[in-house]
């Protein structure tokens, strides 16, 4: 197979423009709060959908990274200091949206101390205390968060965070062990699993999560054995999606997995003891989280 006919985006992978009330009501609310979505800063293809039902992921701590990571479209450079209007606007999103369960994420910001820890936390409490049941359909926010491997200080990150539970901890491995330095730069495969295995032993009533992309020449044999490394860390929760170049100096995509090769890898995945998986090619992190 030619690099033309791989490269060739295939009909499962084809969604249709974003359009619909929801959709601009979620747009004008994020865009008069400025408020950074990973919706955008990463060129996420199920944005028209989410978008449309009502839910964004929002993104805190900026939208410039430490780290350079070649799977990812967010801009890597020198990021301004944690802005502390961030706790209130996101509150108010939700807020106007009615959000029940809101993700939130961050860029690696490795040049804080805590990692930018201190501002999950503070971004959760102000959402909780500014939301009402009545302003939620009846119901509290829950929360997951999707954070980065706070790599220097992962053991005062999660202490930090347990003043903000309850949440669905999120960190992402990506992909498999051998590609990290393609792909994941800056990051430790044993350092990420050491954070899931961490989160589950201080905070032990947390749900953990993790997600992988395929697409990236990883092999069937090294994606196994990965899922059983979550497992061997009792990580609860499991998403795997396509891998899609989300810009031009972004990775190539080596292969577009067929959707029943995601149906085996759910499959295997439950065998294996996670207690909830979404594995398709448009599955991410937040994709349906809330099911």
């Amino acid at each position: 197979m030619n690099q033309n006919t791989k490269r060739r985006l295939p009909d499962w992978l084809k969604r249709p423009m974003p359009a619909g009330n929801n959709f601009n009501t979620t747009s004008s609310a994020v865009s008069q709060l400025g408020i950074e979505t990973i919706c955008d800063s990463a060129n996420c293809p199920n944005k028209g959908e989410c978008w449309s039902r009502g839910t964004a992921t929002v993104l805190i701590l900026g939208n410039i990274c430490t780290r350079n990571c070649k799977f990812c479209s967010v801009p890597k450079g020198t990021p301004a200091p944690p802005d502390k209007t961030d706790p209130q606007r996101v509150a108010e999103l939700a807020k106007q949206l009615k959000i029940k369960y809101l993700v939130i994420t961050s860029v690696t910001r490795d040049d804080l101390p805590d990692a930018g820890a201190s501002h999950f936390r503070d971004v959760i409490n102000a959402v909780r205390n500014s939301v009402s049941p009545a302003n939620t359909l009846g119901g509290s926010v829950k929360f997951e968060l999707l954070v980065p491997d706070f790599k220097s200080c992962q053991t005062k990150a999660i202490e930090i965070l347990s003043d903000a539970l309850p949440f669905v901890f999120g960190h992402n491995l990506e992909t498999v062990p051998r590609l990290y330095k393609t792909a994941r730069c800056g990051a430790d495969y044993q350092a990420s699993l050491k954070l899931l295995e961490m989160a589950k032993k201080l905070l032990p009533q947390t749900t953990t999560k993790s997600s992988i992309m395929l697409g990236l020449g990883e092999t069937d044999d090294e994606l196994e054995q990965v899922l059983k490394d979550l497992r061997s860390v009792n990580c609860d929760r499991l998403a795997i999606g396509q891998y899609l170049k989300p810009s031009k100096t972004s990775l190539d995509v080596a292969e577009y997995i067929p959707p029943e090769k995601f149906d085996y890898w759910s499959d295997y995945a439950k065998r294996l003891g996670f207690s909830w998986v979404m594995s398709s090619p448009f599955t991410r992190s937040s994709y349906y989280a809330e099911t």
